[in-house]
């Protein structure tokens, strides 16, 4: 790992976002827009009654939550689509650069952009709705690291897809991650799953992440078995979705995909 050709494409990156407006709108519009939507529909539910008021603590938390796996997601598959666009793919590819300096790359661009909007969230949270989501305790922490691998591996399986594909499959770095949404039991528990989607639901790494904060928010205990399973997971997946990638890189490359992919 060469750390100057590493930090050379995460500021080639950043570089984007400082006369974009559009990208800029990206990061902070969208995710304030959901925070007060959702705001609102928890403070709705809350005034239904004191025996829904225990339920939708956890509403905020969550939806903040999602947004690190969204934005880890983003950060990898948005990452791809800039050199995509700019058929860059070739350029990037032909210089010293390896397969895994990208990764890596992607990789701490994602944690930037989870930063920003977790920790912009976090403060309108507090100020506007005053929920703050240090309440959850040390879990946190755990929390979101298991979501930023959760997002690299969607990230990573989606960069593959639209690397094999092309343009024609561009949309997953959009639609990619809500297809694991339902499964992931953001705002509901597991149980109102049907009994197989509950089955797919325990392997899927981000169910067990909401399913610890909801025991923390309304039990108080730590959630250690959510967690290792969510870490266990994350890991098995995580080294097999990159082993994937470089697969399918090289696949492309033999084939002569890579001068292709964007036209």
């Amino acid at each position: 790992m060469n750390v100057g050709r590493i930090g050379g494409l995460l500021s080639r990156h950043l570089y984007l976002y400082q006369r974009s407006v559009a990208r800029l709108l990206e990061i902070f519009y969208w995710p304030f827009l959901d925070l007060v939507v959702w705001g609102f529909i928890t403070i709705y539910l809350a005034k239904q009654g004191n025996e829904l008021h225990g339920a939708v603590t956890f509403f905020l938390g969550a939806l903040i939550l999602w947004d690190v796996l969204f934005r880890a997601q983003q950060g990898i598959a948005l990452s791809f689509l800039e050199e995509m666009w700019a058929r860059n793919l070739m350029n990037l590819f032909a210089s010293p650069l390896t397969v895994g300096e990208y990764l890596v790359a992607t990789m701490v661009m994602s944690i930037l952009k989870v930063t920003a909007v977790g920790s912009l969230m976090m403060l309108f949270a507090l100020l506007v709705y005053s929920y703050d989501i240090f309440a959850i305790g040390m879990a946190l922490i755990p929390f979101i690291f298991n979501l930023l691998l959760s997002g690299w591996i969607i990230g990573v399986l989606t960069t593959s897809i639209i690397m094999r594909f092309g343009q024609q499959a561009e949309v997953l770095a959009w639609g990619m991650v809500f297809l694991f949404q339902p499964i992931s039991c953001v705002f509901y528990p597991m149980e109102v799953l049907p009994d197989i989607l509950q089955h797919i639901a325990w392997l899927v790494p981000p169910s067990h992440v909401f399913e610890g904060m909801r025991q923390v928010l309304l039990s108080g205990e730590f959630p250690g078995a959510h967690l290792i399973w969510a870490t266990g997971l994350n890991t098995i997946f995580l080294v097999g979705m990159v082993l994937w990638f470089y697969h399918t890189f090289n696949i492309c490359k033999e084939r002569g995909m890579l001068v292709r992919v964007g036209e």
